[in-house]
Formats: structure tokens, C-alpha cells, sequence
């Protein structure tokens, strides 16, 4: 068997980086083992994304998060969680996919699609929730002009643009798309946008409403997409009709990687949450915790980087055998 470390943190986001840089403090050995890139859910955010929380709210390890502006965009939140992991010599492997873990004798043995397994007394389960997004299972969804992200908008200049969703990412994307020549449609299902879409949106994108240069078709839901047009259809009248478009974006939200979670042994309920103690954020399997969006299950509004990174040093205060310090409760984003 080779080494066993005190803590394996599986994802690299800023919750899983908050956990190492606790296990540095404490003297506990670690391993971070992520999928992609390091923060690689930030690294697919838009481009000209900027976030919600002020920068202070979404600092790690202590360390400061210097910036012009009280809100950091994509770029710079990028390049500080990078130069922290640097500080701090995080030791990591990225592109590396958990599989399962599986607990064997008091040792956590952690599988890896690239056919390595890691040993653990220890396993912290952080994956957020940016990697899975809803489906709306329709024919059509997979085609190559339909994506569940948003990247930018001068790709799509000049072109026919039918966004899915009435929350924040799908706001957002509409207003960006429309300041760049873009004919945008925005679908939702529900009678209005999502209340907690940021409040300094909701004047901005209601006057484009307004004046027609965001058009937007509510109760309507998508049956099914082809290479220039969406079949829609309303959820009251069941009328359908179609609705011309070069790009489409699904922007409908995203849940956690569920099939992870059951293969590692965790409990989940009816939305998704994991079975975990609130105060310890360990879950019914002795030893595996869980941190970040993942312990919200599909209700990811609730948790985030201001309040997840507390959950670093709860866990990491039980795993030490210390007093745990207590974190922020959940709470809905208005």
C-alpha cells in the first residue's frame, strides 16, 4: 500500500482548497484529486463573469483578496485561489476523476478513472456542483449549437440566440448577449424571472423587456430542438410553436454528482442532500465529510464560497480532535 494520507480532498474548488490549507495549518498530510483544472468550475464560468460576494467574503487561508473593485470577476478570482494554493503548497493532482470510494478496514481507499487508487484515513467530499447541469431531456439537446454553459458574447454577434432558464446565469447571459448585437429569446418555464436573481439585474433586464430588445416567452417549456429552431410549448393552453434560433443556451442550473455520493456510501434524501452532522460535516460513513455546495443538494442557492469555506474549518477542527468552530447556517441569496 502507498502512503496514507490524513486528508483526501476530492475537487480542487475553493471549499476543497479551504479544507488542505486547514489540514497545512493543523500538521495533517493531504491530497487534493480533481477532475479538471485547479478552481476549474471558475475557470468555466463567462468570461466577464464578476462575482456575488464581495471580495473579502470569498477569501481563503487568511489570506487577503486585494482588488480595485468590491467584487472580484472571473480573471482575478482565478489568479488569487491560484496564488494561494502556491502559498500554501497545496499538494494536488489535477485531472484526475474520482470514480468511488470505498472505506476498507478504517482506510478509505479512493478510485481514480485513470485507474490509481489513493488511501486515506480520511475523505472530504467537495465537488460543488457546477459540473452536472439540469437536463431538460428533450430531443435536440445534444446537438453542437446547444450548450449548459455560458462563455461570452462576440461569438454569437449578429446571430439568433434562445437562452432556457429565469435565474441569475440566464439574466446575465441575456443582458451581455443583447449589449453585443445578439437577438436573444429568453424561455422559462415559470410566469416570471427567479426571485433571486441579483436585484441590480432586475431593472436592467425588465426595461429591455420592455422596450422588446430582450424578448422573453414565459410558462413555455421546450419539447424539443433542431439545428435552427426550438419547439416550445406553453404549460397552460399546451399550444406549441416555433421559435427560429442559431445557438441555445440551457442555463436551467446544476445539481451536484449524486452518483458519487451513493458510491461512496452516502446517504442522500429525495432533493439530494447528503446525510451529514451540521456541525462536524461528517456523514453517516465515519471518516468521509462532505463540504461546500454538495451538503445542499439540489438547492445550491443556499450554499457558497462565503459560507462553505466555513465548513473547511469545522471538519478539519473534528478530524483534529479539536473544539469545532461553528459555521454560518444556510441561507437563501436575495
Amino acid at each position: 500500500m502507498s502512503e496514507i494520507v490524513d486528508i483526501l480532498v476530492v475537487g480542487g474548488g475553493p471549499c476543497g482548497l479551504a479544507v488542505a490549507i486547514e489540514a497545512v495549518k493543523s500538521k495533517l498530510s493531504h491530497i487534493i484529486l480533481e477532475k479538471g483544472s485547479l478552481t476549474e468550475s471558475i475557470r468555466r464560468y463567462p468570461r466577464r463573469m464578476r462575482f456575488f460576494s464581495t471580495a473579502e467574503n470569498i477569501e481563503i487561508g487568511g489570506i487577503p483578496f486585494p482588488i480595485s473593485n468590491v467584487k472580484a470577476n472571473r480573471e482575478e478570482a482565478l489568479q488569487y485561489y491560484r496564488k494561494v494554493a502556491g502559498y500554501f503548497h497545496l499538494n494536488f493532482k489535477l485531472f484526475t476523476e474520482v470514480t468511488s470510494v470505498e472505506k476498507k478496514d478504517e482506510i478509505f481507499h479512493v478510485f481514480t478513472a485513470k485507474g490509481e487508487t489513493y488511501f486515506a484515513k480520511n475523505v472530504v467530499i467537495a465537488t460543488g456542483y457546477f459540473d452536472v447541469p439540469r437536463k431538460l431531456n428533450v430531443p435536440g439537446e445534444d446537438l453542437p449549437h446547444v450548450s449548459h454553459y455560458y462563455d461570452e458574447p462576440y461569438k454569437y454577434s449578429y446571430s439568433k440566440v434562445v437562452i432556457v432558464g429565469g435565474a441569475n446565469s440566464a439574466v446575465e447571459a441575456a443582458l451581455e448577449l443583447y449589449r453585443h448585437d445578439v437577438d436573444v429569446t429568453i424561455v422559462h418555464r415559470n410566469e416570471d424571472l427567479r426571485q433571486t436573481v441579483k436585484y441590480w439585474l432586475i431593472p436592467d433586464v425588465k426595461n429591455r423587456m420592455k422596450e422588446g430588445k430582450i424578448k422573453a416567452i414565459f410558462n413555455s417549456t421546450v419539447q424539443s430542438i433542431s439545428s435552427d429552431s426550438l419547439i416550445i410549448q406553453n404549460v397552460h393552453t399546451k399550444e406549441e410553436s416555433t421559435l427560429p434560433a442559431d445557438f441555445v443556451f440551457i442555463l436551467a442550473g446544476y445539481v451536484p454528482d449524486a452518483k458519487l455520493l451513493f458510491r461512496s456510501g452516502i446517504q442522500l434524501n429525495e432533493v439530494m442532500v447528503p446525510s451529514y452532522d451540521n456541525q462536524t460535516f461528517e456523514t453517516n460513513v465515519k471518516g468521509l465529510y462532505v463540504c461546500g455546495t454538495v451538503v445542499a443538494g439540489i438547492h445550491t442557492e443556499k450554499v457558497f464560497i462565503e459560507n462553505g469555506r466555513e465548513h473547511a474549518q469545522a471538519l478539519v477542527d473534528h478530524i483534529a480532535g479539536r473544539p469545532v468552530r461553528p459555521v454560518k447556517n444556510l441561507i437563501m441569496r436575495i
